[in-house]
């Protein structure tokens, strides 16, 4: 998807909200296999429809009308040592350059900017309850806000869901969009196709599995869901998704 499908995106939202407000989204978090072993990171899916921003440890503010750019993005700084163990990162000068921020600051500062940026605005655009730790950052933020209101600091007066407004965005597709979703219809079609033409008795489920995931990836994209593949009586488990019995002579096999 090409970065100006993104920031028709934000765009679009901003209009939405109107001025005197700001859209606060928060990246998805790692999460921990075992020890040091994470699972393979899925972004948030908000956070990627209005970015593409492919990392952790990241917040995206909307700021409609803001004199200095009305998209801000916290990430990670690029880190040499870091990089030598988790791979490369975009760092602050990348999100300008090739995601479209107007303006990227350092995650570890966002506790001192964040709430300068929340002082200026009415309403703001938040959805509660999905991230807890998250939740308790923002209502601090607010806190500090309103502990200085003697002083003039002024507090935002109104928490609106963000939900509401970005998942009926999601549901009118552009054509980009649209060519992006045929073309993984495509893909997922010929691999239901392939798996019917190397089918046997005998196999196992993990073997058609896998010959999904290899088209897939073969085709640089990433399944959805987790496959369910359930030959015989494994097919009338609703989530099935252990793939491990051997089919037999005459089982229907579901996919």
């Amino acid at each position: 998807m090409k970065q100006t499908e993104f920031s028709r995106r934000r765009k679009h939202l901003m209009q939405m909200m109107g001025k005197a407000s700001v859209a606060v989204l928060p990246a998805a978090r790692v999460a921990m296999r075992n020890r040091d072993a994470d699972y393979p990171y899925r972004q948030d899916s908000d956070f990627h429809y209005l970015t593409g921003f492919p990392e952790p440890e990241a917040v995206a503010v909307l700021i409609p009308g803001r004199k200095h750019g009305e998209y801000i993005l916290f990430c990670r700084e690029c880190d040499p040592l870091m990089e030598t163990w988790h791979g490369r990162r975009v760092g602050l000068e990348g999100a300008c350059e090739h995601y479209g921020a107007d303006d990227a600051f350092p995650i570890g500062d966002i506790d001192d900017i964040l709430p300068g940026l929340l002082e200026s605005c009415e309403r703001v655009y938040y959805a509660m309850g999905v991230d807890d730790a998250f939740d308790a950052q923002v209502t601090g933020w607010v806190k500090r806000l309103k502990g200085q209101a003697r002083a003039g600091v002024h507090t935002p007066g109104e928490f609106v869901a963000l939900d509401h407004l970005l998942h009926d965005m999601r549901l009118y597709k552009s054509r980009s969009e649209i060519s992006t979703m045929r073309r993984a219809a495509r893909v997922s079609a010929q691999a239901h196709v392939r798996a019917m033409q190397v089918c046997r008795p005998g196999m196992m489920e993990y073997e058609i599995e896998a010959g999904f995931l290899y088209h897939f990836k073969r085709h640089n994209c990433v399944p959805a869901y987790t496959s369910i593949v359930g030959g015989g009586d494994n097919g009338c488990i609703l989530h099935y998704t252990e793939n491990a019995a051997e089919l037999r002579d005459g089982d229907l096999l579901l996919i």
